[in-house]
């Protein structure tokens, strides 16, 4: 396993707790000051980070070389356990991050309590590094692709027999063409992943979601 992926295995083990966050612990902190590590991205699943890494590849950037690190946090609500471990009352690491629109509260309480600062808008938690996503990184994407652009990016990808069986249940027959594009990627495990990264590689680069970009730039 690469160094960032060593450290974001160690964070997660360390978050959760249990037997054996005093070796994860460690194994950060080691992590941490070894490798050249500069800068954890705190997001909320392993989609967004997807969708993160890939822009990264289509703007020219190496984000290991650059150390780097994009952490799942595996749910909004986990946030305040990682900024307290990473940030400045614990490994004092830079960091920055990606929510969904519903769960600001969470980080912004979160920020506060890790002495990160007391965001109140969008854009004092963007001075601090956290992009907002509206509603969450997923519609964005589709929304800057476009239900036709997503169509194309599932028939590429060899799912679209899938996606209009999917659109023949009754449950979505009356849902639009976003909602029913939202709830198809989210039917087997590692779909949303896997498009997350398709619709970034479709996407035109001008066309890339504000939040998404803007949080590379930071970086």
């Amino acid at each position: 396993m690469h160094e960032p992926g060593r450290f974001r295995a160690a964070a997660v083990a360390w978050a959760a707790g249990g037997p054996d966050a005093p070796a994860a612990a460690e194994a950060a902190r080691e992590l941490a000051t070894g490798t050249g590590l500069r800068t954890v991205v705190l997001v909320e699943g392993i989609s967004d980070r997807a969708a993160l890494e890939a822009l990264a590849v289509r703007r020219g950037r190496d984000l290991e070389a650059e150390g780097v690190c994009v952490v799942p946090l595996g749910g909004a609500t986990s946030i305040g356990r990682f900024l307290a471990l990473l940030g400045p009352q614990g490994l004092d690491i830079r960091l920055a991050g990606l929510c969904d629109a519903a769960e600001v509260g969470f980080f912004r309480r979160a920020l506060e309590r890790a002495g990160l600062g007391s965001p109140r808008t969008h854009g004092e938690l963007q001075r601090l590094g956290f992009y907002v996503c509206d509603a969450d990184l997923e519609d964005e994407l589709i929304r800057a692709l476009g239900p036709a652009g997503v169509e194309q990016v599932v028939d590429t990808e060899g799912d679209l027999r899938s996606l209009r069986t999917f659109r023949n249940q009754p449950a979505q027959r009356t849902r639009t063409a976003l909602q029913q594009l939202r709830r198809f990627m989210g039917t087997t495990g590692g779909r949303k992943e896997h498009y997350a990264r398709a619709m970034v590689d479709a996407l035109d680069l001008d066309r890339v979601p504000r939040p998404l970009d803007d949080l590379l730039a930071h970086l």
